[in-house]
């Protein structure tokens, strides 16, 4: 959700510097367009979301080397999120934003939602970082049926307040760590169609899941797979690159490299 930037004047230098660097993409960006399979990805930047926040997506993915067309969807983007809109893409990326979660929907709008569900419904995909995923619930979006809370507070969790952390996620068995900032765990009672948990956190509460929603696929993420080094603790044991995370995520999408 909102980011604390790791508390000191540098960090946020520099993500302010990728907020920079990255804001002239308002049309698209092709990652890797010489392959002769690409995917379209719309990653949605506007109120709903955390300044800095939609860039890293974009710089995350670019560096994973995948075929992808990347644009920017939004309110005040060239491409505004309607169903219109999203008929041009393969996947949606809603990333992280700030704490108020009414906020955030108020500014994707009920036609917004509706065009997110429908494109999800048709066979398309979805993506959902720490906001993201908050917004994809049953009292928002509405693409799982059930609410999700903070993993902050729960047993065993290493986040005990809202505050910025590096946490240890279990991922295929090895320990990995990523960026988090009071983003949800994902209940392994949701009744979902093909649940799926991916990784865990240290006490064992999932948090990252997939999902069904009609003919689509959806990702949830409790935390920041798209942290680079002025997020995330890079000197934590097992860190990997943002890039890396991403193209593993999705790969669950099948997404990958031809």
């Amino acid at each position: 959700m909102k980011i604390f930037f790791q508390g000191t004047r540098l960090k946020k230098a520099k993500i302010l510097t990728v907020a920079f660097s990255f804001a002239f993409f308002t049309a698209s960006v092709q990652a890797k367009p010489s392959q002769s399979e690409s995917y379209n990805v719309a990653v949605y930047r506007g109120e709903a979301g955390c300044p800095g926040c939609s860039e890293m997506v974009v710089k995350s993915l670019i560096a994973t080397g995948l075929p992808l067309h990347i644009s920017y969807v939004g309110e005040k983007e060239k491409l505004k999120l309607n169903a219109q809109t999203l008929k041009k893409f393969d996947l949606y990326i809603q990333p992280g934003g700030g704490q108020d979660i009414p906020g955030s929907y108020q500014a994707l709008g009920d036609e917004g939602a509706e065009a997110i569900r429908n494109f999800v419904k048709s066979g398309k995909s979805f993506l959902g970082l720490c906001m993201g995923a908050y917004l994809a619930d049953k009292d928002w979006i509405g693409l799982i049926d059930a609410p999700l809370e903070s993993e902050v507070g729960r047993p065993g969790s290493q986040a005990v307040d809202e505050g910025d952390y590096t946490l240890q996620l279990t991922w295929n068995n090895k320990q990995e760590p990523f960026y988090y900032q009071d983003g949800p765990y994902l209940n392994s009672s949701i009744s979902s169609t093909g649940f799926q948990p991916i990784a865990y956190y240290k006490n064992g509460d999932i948090a990252i899941g997939k999902y069904r929603y009609g003919k689509g696929n959806i990702i949830l993420s409790g935390q920041h797979p798209e942290a680079d080094e002025t997020w995330i603790d890079s000197a934590a044991p097992g860190n990997t690159t943002a890039e890396s995370k991403m193209q593993r995520i999705l790969s669950y999408l099948n997404i990958k490299k031809g």
